[in-house]
């Protein structure tokens, strides 16, 4: 049960984005307001081009909103220069999404090991926190495979390893398990919320998975540009 006592990890006040279509503006988020807490896991649903995928990118700081604000660990996020926004992103936060985006030409354990990288770390114990955090998501046998010596679902639990790996505060899923057969994503979704459980990271999934949503702790609708709980 989440202590709803507990300060947000990361939120958003009033945000609203617009696009820009020829002589129209279309405007896809009107004045959301959301936070989530230390070891919640909240999944936003919604119909495809709701504007969900949206959503988390202007939570990851991956896109500026048109309006409002987005908190993440109590900074505004769009106040900061390009540089410390990817290192607030790096210490901060984790991202999967539904494909893995894995860098080819290098093994599972590189790829887990890199925001640890960028981050500066001594690269032996990187590679060494990127193997044990492998481990935990069954794959010590894989960690000298690179991505296309994969299958889907090791791809997928790697991506999700290297998300875990820097113990963020939170993780922005993007329909992680779409592209997994009914066993794989059971087994994915599983790994999330025991790891969530024990490292108390916050956990905001998008998903159509209904299965995957009603494991979370919340569920949030995304609708006409309106979020709302269920």
């Amino acid at each position: 049960m989440i202590e709803m006592s507990k300060k947000p990890v990361l939120e958003c006040i009033d945000l609203q984005r617009t696009f820009s279509e020829g002589p129209a503006d279309v405007t896809v988020l009107k004045g959301i307001n959301f936070s989530i807490a230390a070891g919640e896991q909240v999944a936003i649903i919604g119909s495809s081009g709701s504007g969900k995928s949206t959503l988390l990118h202007l939570l990851g700081g991956l896109d500026e909103p048109t309006a409002g604000i987005v908190n993440v660990g109590g900074i505004d996020i769009n106040s900061l220069k390009q540089a410390e926004r990817g290192q607030l992103r790096n210490r901060s936060l984790g991202f999967v999404y539904q494909f893995h985006h894995l860098l080819p030409e290098f093994t599972a354990q590189e790829n887990v090991a890199m925001p640890l990288l960028i981050r500066r770390l001594e690269s032996r114990q990187a590679l060494q926190q990127a193997a044990e955090i492998l481990g935990r998501v069954g794959l010590s046998h894989r960690l000298d495979h690179k991505p296309g010596e994969l299958s889907g679902g090791e791809r997928q639990r790697a991506a999700l390893a290297r998300a875990m790996v820097t113990k963020p505060l939170c993780i922005l899923a993007d329909e992680p398990t779409g592209n997994l057969d009914r066993k794989m994503a059971e087994s994915v979704y599983s790994l999330m919320l025991e790891l969530n459980q024990e490292n108390d990271t916050a956990f905001v999934i998008v998903t159509h998975d209904q299965r995957l949503a009603e494991s979370m702790n919340r569920i949030c609708t995304l609708d006409d540009g309106v979020l709302k709980d269920i």
